[in-house]
């Protein structure tokens, strides 16, 4: 395997064609995101093509924000969630609450069910798009989602597996140019080629070598690639001022329980933090000169 171009992702765009693309290989991102669970098989992969989807979609973002990408039913997959910056930088979680087959699909999985992206600029208005899952594939929903919200061709493809004894996600992405300057001849051409890829092509080769094999015949110009990673925004302060939201009874409560230390654990990325009573008391005291200070 390349490992140089593992966890990257490449932009490049077709210069005769008006056709733009991007490509992600997800190595450690992806392995780090699962170390923490014990998910079964069939929830490992479906992360993973959310994982691939969310990055493919916030490279696409002109603006610093975040994307989050939720599916949510009533099967035994209750809860499935990435969240991705433009810096590439993701995190998942599900919540499964009965069996999962190796085997199941997506439907299965999540029974009745939405599919929920979530645009979140730094600056400006929050926008919030729901699709109905009513395709077999994440992939399909997400083509027809940027049909019907944004009227743009796309096409995606996302894999997930194991390659060389390590679990591994990667995908590509398609679009005309917004600009109206392609044309639907041009795109579906160049989709043609790039649903031809395999597994191991996908996996295994360089981006300079995959994009060869896929489109020599075009002029491809291929910009500098960025880093992805696994990353989660939990910290100690978070987690302190989650408990402050609990009333003052319920806390004692709990420390007594606890033997006087609350512990609080991420459910994304496994990280422990602990809290005596004297801590609780410093939070709530930062907290009461913020109120003071109106911030």
């Amino acid at each position: 395997m390349y490992k140089q171009d593992n966890d990257k992702l490449y932009r490049y765009l077709f210069q005769n064609r008006a056709v733009r693309g991007e490509w992600v290989r997800l190595n450690d991102t992806f392995t780090e995101t699962l170390n923490t669970h014990h998910y079964p098989i069939a929830v490992q992969n479906l992360l993973g093509e959310m994982l691939v989807a969310t990055s493919l979609l916030t490279a696409t973002m002109k603006f610093e924000g975040t994307i989050t990408v939720q599916i949510q039913g009533d099967g035994p997959l209750k809860l499935a969630v990435v969240n991705g910056n433009e810096q590439q930088q993701l995190r998942a979680l599900a919540r499964v609450e009965g069996e999962v087959a190796e085997t199941a699909t997506l439907h299965e999985m999540i029974g009745n069910g939405v599919l929920v992206i979530s645009i979140i600029p730094t600056d400006g208005e929050r926008y919030q798009g729901v699709i109905g899952l009513d395709k077999p594939t994440i992939r399909e929903c997400l083509e027809d989602y940027f049909m019907r919200s944004e009227q743009l061709q796309t096409h995606l493809v996302i894999r997930t597996g194991e390659y060389e004894g390590t679990a591994v996600a990667g995908g590509m992405l398609l679009q005309i140019m917004p600009d109206g300057t392609g044309t639907p001849e041009d795109f579906e051409h160049l989709a043609t080629l790039t649903e031809t890829v395999k597994d191991e092509e996908l996996f295994g080769l360089t981006a300079e070598e995959l994009l060869y094999r896929l489109y020599h015949e075009e002029h491809v110009q291929v910009y500098e690639p960025q880093n992805t990673e696994f990353k989660c925004g939990c910290s100690r302060e978070r987690s302190g001022n989650a408990i402050l939201l609990l009333p003052t009874e319920e806390i004692e409560e709990m420390l007594a329980e606890k033997n006087g230390v609350i512990d609080m654990q991420c459910e994304c990325c496994g990280t422990q933090y602990f809290f005596d009573k004297k801590a609780i008391e410093e939070f709530k005291e930062e907290a009461d000169k913020l109120n003071q200070l109106g911030l």
